[in-house]
């Protein structure tokens, strides 16, 4: 089938450069330009208490950059529910200082996956400030009249390329050179975008939205080291056919959220490429995928040939400070399980008698807590009914009254990776509760029913043959065994107040 030409849309006409081979080392050359603007008088701190005059050694190791410049910046973080915080920072502080501070002053479980995104409401874009990006660079590109915030949240899926890799860059939009004859070699995917000689290439069909106009394009886009282009005939890549779009020296890539909406866009799968320069919808460059497998695969291929190996030591850093000072002490490796049951105590030094005993004894406090909250309530109030009102309502993956598309849009934000999980209230049958799970990049609900045996209230995912006292047994439970699920869970969700 004979290949057409395809007349080049008005948002790919600023550039004429055609021959990528060419044009790569002036493109190379540029590098960043960094303007630098100065603050005046620092301005008082509205909370001392987020900054306090003493920190812990460990505290003041991960925060040693705030000592490196006396001149400060108000910001202000929201997180999930659009409340704010306002803390004065050091002008070189970090992404990773930010969300070191508010992970402390929040007390959450440090897993690494919490991060900083720059949220631009009047273009309807966000994305993920990198770690080692300088927070105040960031904030100097906002325009003064503009809705622009920082969002503090988790991000499963971050850094998750760097452990499976398959999942992030499928088969056929992935080929490394001729003289591999375009296979792809899984183990060293990653290492290819890491290496400076080197890089995979990346192509398949996208829509592009045409600057100034409605209409919707589909063309095949290649994604090299020189930059992005696109092929003016069919899916040809000579470098006569292709046509330069945008490198990535001064470029930053978002996901645009609802694109349909606000752009026109065939699918919501949408994400662009701004400038720093940009200051309106028109100067974006839009893009639009048929899938989210599709639109993630580009998304991270540009953050690595925009950061490379600064990705990487992003990713290990921690892992390297929790070798150097190992969170267990000396005194907690010496303790041992005991049983007081008898006259005397013993030590179990059967490793599978100390875990059902503690399982034992962990459900034998639960059904005290029960009992003592049942207590306090009418006689006629069942047991389990406490526990099902009671006990999951404080766990951090129990979000009540969620809707589907809030609970979709949630899992989405903290990041599509298998295991992300949260509970809730079923709004279709107040008695029953769901549970929202992302698989493969989709996220899946699954309905979890009462069932009553012989009186007693039970929960079950599978129609009653597995069944749990409550929610919190239930998710125990499915993080250690997959059974129908399509895998098990692994992160929950998580909404805080800062």
């Amino acid at each position: 089938m004979g290949e057409i030409g395809i007349e080049s849309p008005a948002f790919l006409l600023e550039d004429d450069r055609s021959n990528p081979l060419s044009s790569s080392n002036d493109m190379l050359k540029k590098g960043n330009k960094e303007e630098e603007e100065s603050f005046s008088s620092p301005v008082p701190n509205p909370f001392p208490e987020l900054i306090p005059s003493t920190l812990p050694h460990f505290v003041s190791e991960c925060l040693l950059p705030w000592t490196k410049s006396s001149a400060t910046q108000v910001i202000k973080v929201y997180n999930e529910d659009n409340t704010s915080r306002a803390v004065e920072v050091p002008s070189d502080i970090t992404a990773r200082d930010i969300c070191q501070l508010f992970v402390l002053k929040n007390h959450c479980i440090d897993d690494h996956s919490w991060t900083l995104f720059e949220h631009l409401s009047h273009l309807g874009i966000e994305r993920t400030i990198e770690d080692h990006e300088s927070v105040i660079e960031v904030l100097s590109g906002w325009g003064l009249d503009t809705d622009s915030r920082l969002y503090f949240r988790k991000n499963y899926a971050k850094y998750e390329f760097f452990r499976k890799p398959l999942e992030f860059f499928p088969d056929h939009m992935v080929s490394i050179s001729s003289e591999t004859n375009g296979m792809v070699d899984h183990s060293q995917l990653i290492q290819t975008f890491l290496n400076s000689s080197t890089c995979p290439e990346i192509h398949g069909h996208l829509h592009a939205k045409e600057i100034s106009r409605k209409s919707w394009k589909k063309f095949y886009f290649v994604l090299r080291r020189s930059g992005l282009y696109f092929s003016n005939k069919g899916t040809s890549k000579e470098p006569r056919h292709l046509q330069f779009i945008a490198d990535f020296s001064d470029c930053d890539v978002f996901s645009v959220l609802s694109a349909k909406k606000l752009h026109g866009a065939p699918t919501d799968y949408g994400f662009c490429v701004k400038s720093a320069k940009c200051s309106s919808a028109r100067d974006l460059k839009l893009f639009c995928a048929d899938d989210e497998p599709t639109r993630t695969c580009w998304i991270t291929a540009m953050r690595l040939l925009k950061y490379g190996m600064q990705l990487y030591q992003n990713f290990i850093q921690p892992h390297q400070k929790q070798k150097a000072s190992p969170m267990r002490s000396i005194s907690e490796n010496s303790l041992v399980a005991m049983d007081f049951s008898g006259q005397k105590s013993r030590v179990i030094e059967n490793p599978s008698e100390a875990l059902s005993v503690a399982v034992a004894e962990g459900l034998s406090w639960r059904r005290k807590s029960c009992h003592r909250l049942s207590s306090h309530g009418s006689p006629s109030t069942s047991l389990s009914s406490m526990s099902n009102i009671v006990l999951h309502i404080a766990q951090p993956w129990f979000h009540s009254k969620l809707s589907r598309d809030e609970a979709q849009r949630l899992i989405t934000q903290q990041g599509l990776v298998d295991g992300v999980f949260l509970l809730r209230d079923s709004q279709s049958n107040p008695k029953t509760f769901v549970l929202s799970l992302c698989h493969m990049q989709k996220v899946k609900h699954f309905q979890i029913l009462p069932v009553d045996a012989e009186g007693e209230l039970f929960y079950s995912l599978d129609d009653g043959h597995t069944q749990f006292t409550d929610l919190i047994q239930l998710v125990e439970f499915y993080q250690l065994n997959r059974g129908v699920l399509p895998c098990k869970l692994k992160h929950h969700c998580a909404r805080i107040t800062l």
